[in-house]
């Protein structure tokens, strides 16, 4: 079916479109991974072992919510018509929460900490929901998935160049209250209130209302479609046809029911990856921001090719090759501990030989880490793609919040088994190897699965 709506995008357009990713990215790098994240868990919490279930159960809680929510507000939107007056909703709730988190000080409440985290984790999916059912609008299938992996590559790049900055100039050893280059930490933030870390909230909000101005300004929407009562009343209607519609298109039924299973892996290994070293190795802030710096550097270039592999072989697989690559990264991480990897098959000195990453063991856990980075983008990244290829623009709002349910729906899934079995065993390390039951089933179900580009026609 040709799609009559669809407009191909200006250039100035399609970057606009892009540059949402670049400032979104910094919430997940700065907040959820590597540095308010291990602080929450390291210094706020009263143990490693009980912040990163607490953590872990925020995530499953906001997890909850955006799978419950997500397909309905896109079958909304796809009858209201234009997206952007759902990402400001959004992008207001997102930057206010971000910004109650510089109350997070150490004796905090912890509840109030997770809830504002875990709402603005909500915001952000939303307002992505609505900016990735965009796409299939601006450019032909074929280049679908360049501009996809592209965009992602351009969020690394925006969330490295914010980790940067608060490495060299925000976060410091409360110590020496100076930070990686000596110098004092800028606007007067105190290290041993935990402020460098809980500026990042804030430092997040700015950076993401300034970027996302562009996708307003210079990218086209939707045409306007029918009030917001009819719209609502008309997309629960459509909602549960499409449901019906989805179990008839198969290809596109067994990706979602693969991306449901792998992307809980892949979302809980993102968000507690840097919590994880932390609490094993008992790194500083500044050493898991220099981590986070070292995988988004890897991240935009694992991109960039996947761009090209894109378009050549098409998003499978890009997928299933990413897939393998971080099953093998997460068990390498889960296998490395103090003196040792491969669980202990291979044994590695102990001494610290002084400064960043000291013992061996930590230098084997970046070498994972790489891996990770090379991969936890394009698996994303051409998973979008994959199912852009997949529909009409017509039609994207609904499919892309059935997606987001697929991404969703068991989402709380993953951290909560990571949580718990955190916590009935007080191992951390047997808590993150249940990633891989996630990553080895979604690879599983994915395998068989038809590739769409013979089954949906160019716009």
């Amino acid at each position: 079916m040709t799609d009559t709506t669809v407009q191909h995008a200006s250039r100035r357009g399609i970057w606009g479109w892009m540059f949402f990713d670049w400032a979104a990215q910094p919430f997940f790098t700065v907040v959820t991974t590597f540095i308010f994240g291990p602080y929450f868990v390291s210094r706020m919490a009263s143990d490693p072992a009980a912040g990163q279930a607490a953590w872990g159960y925020g995530i499953a809680a906001a997890g909850f919510a955006i799978a419950i929510l997500s397909p309905v507000l896109g079958s909304i939107a796809d009858q209201t018509g234009p997206r952007k007056p759902w990402i400001g909703f959004f992008a207001a709730v997102k930057i206010f929460s971000l910004c109650m988190l510089w109350f997070a000080a150490p004796g905090s409440s912890l509840f109030w900490v997770v809830f504002f985290f875990s709402l603005a984790s909500v915001a952000a999916e939303f307002s992505t929901v609505f900016n990735d059912s965009m796409m299939p609008r601006l450019v032909p299938k074929a280049e679908i998935g360049r501009i996809s992996n592209i965009a992602w590559g351009l969020g690394y790049l925006g969330g490295m160049i914010v980790l940067i900055f608060v490495v060299a100039f925000m976060a410091a050893s409360p110590e020496t209250g100076r930070t990686i280059i000596g110098a004092a930490p800028v606007f007067g933030l105190d290290p041993v209130l935990g402020e460098d870390a809980r500026a990042t909230g804030p430092l997040s909000a700015a950076w993401y209302l300034i970027f996302i101005l562009p996708m307003f300004l210079f990218t086209p929407d939707g045409m306007k479609g029918i009030p917001i009562r009819a719209a609502v009343r008309a997309g629960l209607a459509e909602l549960a046809s499409t449901i019906g519609e989805v179990r008839r298109r198969s290809g596109i039924l067994r990706f979602l029911i693969a991306r449901m299973i792998y992307q809980d892996g892949v979302a809980a290994l993102l968000a507690l990856g840097g919590v994880f070293a932390a609490a094993m190795f008992g790194w500083s802030i500044t050493e898991i921001g220099i981590f986070g710096i070292i995988l988004n550097v890897v991240a935009i270039f694992g991109c960039l090719v996947a761009s090209r592999l894109d378009t050549a072989l098409g998003s499978k697989h890009v997928v299933v090759t990413s897939l393998v690559m971080l099953i093998i990264a997460t068990l390498g991480v889960v296998s490395t501990g103090p003196g040792f990897t491969l669980f202990g098959a291979l044994p590695l000195p102990g001494a610290d030989s002084g400064g960043l990453f000291g013992t061996p063991a930590e230098k084997a856990y970046i070498l994972y880490g790489l891996l990770i980075g090379l991969a936890f983008g394009p698996v994303q990244a051409s998973s979008r793609s994959y199912l852009a290829r997949s529909v009409t623009a017509a039609e994207a709002g609904r499919y892309f919040g059935i997606y987001a349910l697929a991404g969703r729906a068991t989402s709380f899934l993953a951290p909560f088994m990571v949580a718990t079995v955190t916590a009935l065993t007080n191992s951390p390390r047997l808590g993150m190897a249940m990633i891989l039951l996630f990553l080895l089933g979604g690879l599983a179900v994915l395998w068989p699965t038809p590739y769409p580009a013979d089954k949906v026609r160019d716009n």
